[in-house]
């Protein structure tokens, strides 16, 4: 095996005006995923607090600014933003502290909880009479924004309609800890590829979305069989990757697989939701490993650079090898052979 080296550096994004400012001078908001124990349990929001605090605890929690909570039993358009989301913004632009810019960590949910925030903070605000929030980007982890199938055999199950056999049954109790019924369905509507796609799918803010990505499954691949494409047990790549449509995809490159073998990849995206920049990939990643501290083995890059709208170019220092039993390249980030994931994406800042 030989090495070929290719030297990529992380730049810095721009916070708003003229002054650049570092990385490590950004503050970090964290936005959870959807959490299925509370689809039954319907938790108040001291509950949906402590939630938060645990969902994160593994790496992110104490790493973070501030966090964004919200019920897994509400929906998106409903309570979630008028009861969760618009008071913490709120609090947010009056404590100023996203004036040195703001980077949303998101996971699965999140991604479409954020996508909704981005479109609408700047006029809520406003409105308000406040300062919109001064968000940079987001690092979205297993984004749930192009929704999920699950989410769609889940609902449907709920709602008894059609013949579901025991397999596809056990599918999604595996997912959520239970079968669901007609009352407890809440952001599993907003879930369903359709209903996700739909929601501030054009959105007029220009907040680039970073997006990392995972193929494994927790779940011994019984999900993934109703999932299209490649897949990280929970979402499909189309949602993950930020592909412009749900569909059958192998990668979020069409240059790279998730193993980083460096091949054409005919079932790669190739476009995206507007503002969608998939960076990396890790094969053994499943969805709730991309943003805990296990290592769960190398990652690659979805693509050499990401350029954003200001002009700005998001890199990662990676390394291609060379492997001669089957002669071809892999790309792997430098480093990632110890570190996890989160760990990677957190030396960006």
């Amino acid at each position: 095996m030989k090495t070929l080296s290719t030297y990529l550096t992380f730049a810095s994004l721009l916070a708003a005006g003229s002054a650049q400012a570092t990385m490590s001078d950004y503050k970090l908001v964290l936005v959870h995923g959807f959490q299925p124990g509370q689809l039954q349990s319907k938790p108040d929001s001291e509950q949906v607090n402590l939630d938060g605090a645990s969902y994160w605890q593994d790496y992110w929690q104490s790493r973070a600014d501030a966090r964004i909570d919200w019920p897994s039993q509400e929906r998106i358009t409903g309570k979630i933003a008028t009861d969760y989301v618009w008071p913490k913004l709120k609090a947010f632009s009056e404590q100023g502290l996203c004036q040195p810019g703001c980077v949303f960590v998101t996971h699965s949910t999140g991604d479409l909880v954020t996508r909704y925030l981005i479109d609408n903070q700047a006029n809520w605000l406003e409105n308000a009479g406040l300062e919109p929030l001064n968000i940079v980007a987001t690092f979205d982890f297993a984004g749930a924004g192009g929704g999920s199938e699950l989410g769609d055999i889940a609902v449907n199950v709920a709602e008894g309609g059609g013949t579901w056999n025991s397999m596809l049954k056990y599918a999604v109790s595996l997912w959520l800890g239970e079968t669901p019924s007609s009352n407890n369905t809440g952001v599993l509507n907003d879930l369903r590829v359709a209903n996700a796609r739909q929601l501030a799918a054009l959105p007029d803010s220009r907040v680039p979305r970073i997006r990392f990505t995972g193929d494994s499954s927790d779940y011994l691949g019984v999900t993934s069989g109703y999932l299209p494409g490649n897949d990280d047990g929970v979402v499909a790549s189309h949602s993950s990757c930020g592909a412009s449509q749900a569909g059958d995809f192998s990668s979020c490159s069409v240059n790279v697989a998730y193993n980083g073998k460096l091949a054409s990849q005919s079932r790669g995206v190739s476009q995206f939701m507007p503002y969608h920049y998939p960076l990396l990939m890790g094969e053994g990643y499943s969805h709730s490993g991309l943003i805990n501290n296990q290592h769960e083995g190398q990652v690659t890059t979805a693509a050499e650079q990401v350029s954003l709208l200001d002009g700005k170019v998001v890199r990662v220092q990676s390394t291609d090898e060379w492997y001669w039993l089957n002669g071809a390249y892999y790309r792997y980030v430098d480093g990632s052979d110890t570190l996890t994931m989160s760990e990677i994406v957190h030396s960006f800042l």
